[in-house]
């Protein structure tokens, strides 16, 4: 995959351990629950994640307040056990496309960065691609808002 240019990053530290935030990022169950923003919900029977490079992770966001799902799709590009996440992304509100999970050209990349700090463990978020130019901070806040989803799933 060719260098995308980067968009943004999210960054926060959770009070839990390095295993249980890899965890949350790579498996199935886990995904199908917080993978989406504090106002939105994972379309069920949409949620994959097949963690070894190469394999699949796809997620569909219901977006109610729009009348749509936001389906996203990957493969899994990079996978260094609680240090790095990478995989591919792409983006549809059509059912038919996200099954067939055919590429676009223009997909983004996703790097995850995973390191322990004092009090618990720290992810960075950063997405390459290209979007027009007003989305980058839409896009950003949606982000903001997986992230906190992703903190009240950690306290459970």
């Amino acid at each position: 995959m060719s260098e995308r240019p980067f968009l943004y990053s999210v960054e926060r530290t959770y009070p839990v351990s390095i295993d249980r935030l890899w965890s949350a990022w790579l498996d199935e169950q886990a995904l199908s629950i917080w993978y989406c923003g504090t106002d939105f919900s994972v379309e069920p029977g949409t949620t994959k994640s097949e963690p070894f490079v190469g394999g699949l992770w796809t997620v569909g966001v219901s977006v109610p307040q729009y009348n749509f799902v936001a389906y996203f799709f990957g493969e899994y590009v990079t996978l260094v056990e609680n240090e790095l996440i990478e995989h591919t992304m792409n983006y549809t509100q059509d059912l038919v496309e996200f099954e067939a999970r055919v590429p676009h050209p223009e997909q983004h990349l996703v790097r995850l960065e995973f390191k322990e700090v004092d009090g618990g463990s720290n992810v960075k978020f950063s997405q390459f691609g290209e979007l027009p130019g007003g989305n980058i901070e839409a896009t950003k806040a949606g982000m903001e808002s997986y992230f906190d989803n992703l903190g009240l799933f950690l306290q459970r």
